[in-house]
């Protein structure tokens, strides 16, 4: 057994993680970094809270807090970004996490919420939340346009931090046609074109999803990005050299995941292949932590999990996918490439 005095200081320890995400949330929020990033130099705990529009106590105490956690530096009562935060807090930046940032505040927390009821009951609390039903699980994610285009900028922060990785971890070049199933804003797309200059994307995704990007995201330069409209559970995919897959079947029960790799399957053409981006779990459950801790909120916000390599090989060959690869691509996600014969 461990120490038990050294357990609860652990405990302690991790249960002040709380308020660390709460001050990062409200600091981004209230747009302290993107304050201090315009200034043209470091401000006092006055000039910030009255740029802001902020009680001077709540403001210093919120900066003192952030200095702390090394987001900011004083020097002494004068405040101002470290390169971290100007690189991934302020909205301006081509690598910002605001957007990440605000929908897990606003959206992800308040299902985590929830969390000892989706143990309870194993299923997601969009209901309990949000006050929608979750019976069609995107209907309860993109339950107004304004929720929509704040899921597709999450997704733009994600993938313009991990996609360039995930995108190399195997030799991608032979495949010219591609198709990535669940598209969303397009970032993925954009990185591929940019890696792979002789292939074509393109994006498929509901109806709703898609016209958002074309607006949003996309411009006239995406030459090589087209659209396609569709539900890939209902309409026919057509054929590719490759299908992406990314963080697309953790969202999933196995039935549905197995539905939708069959479809794939018949659509690749031969030789071609399927790409998936997911945080795989070890395979003796010890971990890693962060795949386990995306398990979780696959339960309050999906029907899915995370699931180990060995479970997604399992599915693909189900499938009819040979030569099923696993990859690490990075600190936190995984690529596995599987082949048609």
């Amino acid at each position: 057994m461990g120490n038990p005095e050294m357990t609860s200081y652990r405990t302690l320890r991790n249960s002040s993680n709380l308020f660390c995400i709460q001050t990062l949330f409200t600091a981004c929020e209230l747009g302290v970094f993107d304050h201090l990033d315009a200034s043209e130099h470091p401000l006092s705990a006055m000039a910030v809270a009255q740029g802001l529009s902020t009680s001077k106590d709540g403001m210093e105490r919120l900066l003192s807090a952030c200095v702390g956690l090394e987001l900011l530096t004083t020097q002494p009562i004068l405040y101002s970004n470290t390169e971290m935060s100007t690189m991934f807090l302020t909205k301006s930046s081509p690598q910002s996490l605001y957007h990440s940032i605000e929908y897990s505040s606003n959206t992800i927390y308040l299902c985590w919420h929830y969390l000892k009821d989706a143990v309870r009951e194993g299923k997601n609390q969009y209901e309990k939340a949000f006050g929608v039903s979750s019976k069609d699980l995107f209907e309860a994610l993109y339950r107004s346009d304004e929720e929509m285009v704040k899921f597709m900028q999450l997704m733009n922060s994600v993938w313009n931090i991990c996609g360039k990785d995930v995108l190399t971890a195997f030799d991608l070049s032979p495949f010219k046609s591609i198709y990535d199933l669940g598209g969303c804003s397009g970032a993925l797309a954009k990185l591929c074109v940019s890696v792979y200059p002789e292939c074509t994307v393109t994006i498929f995704d509901l109806p709703k999803v898609t016209e958002t990007c074309r607006k949003h995201f996309l411009s006239d330069e995406d030459v090589r990005i087209s659209l396609h409209k569709g539900d890939f559970f209902k309409d026919t995919l057509p054929d590719a050299d490759l299908f992406i897959l990314a963080r697309i079947l953790h969202d999933w029960k196995e039935e549905r995941c197995i539905l939708l790799l069959d479809k794939v399957y018949k659509s690749c053409k031969p030789g071609g292949g399927v790409l998936l981006v997911e945080a795989l779990l070890s395979e003796d459950n010890s971990g890693p932590v962060t795949a386990q801790l995306y398990s979780l909120n696959m339960l309050v916000q999906t029907e899915g999990r995370e699931r180990k390599g060995s479970e997604y090989t399992r599915l693909l060959s189900a499938a009819g996918f040979s030569s099923v690869h696993i990859h690490s691509a990075g600190h936190i996600y995984s690529v596995i490439l599987a082949l048609k014969g």
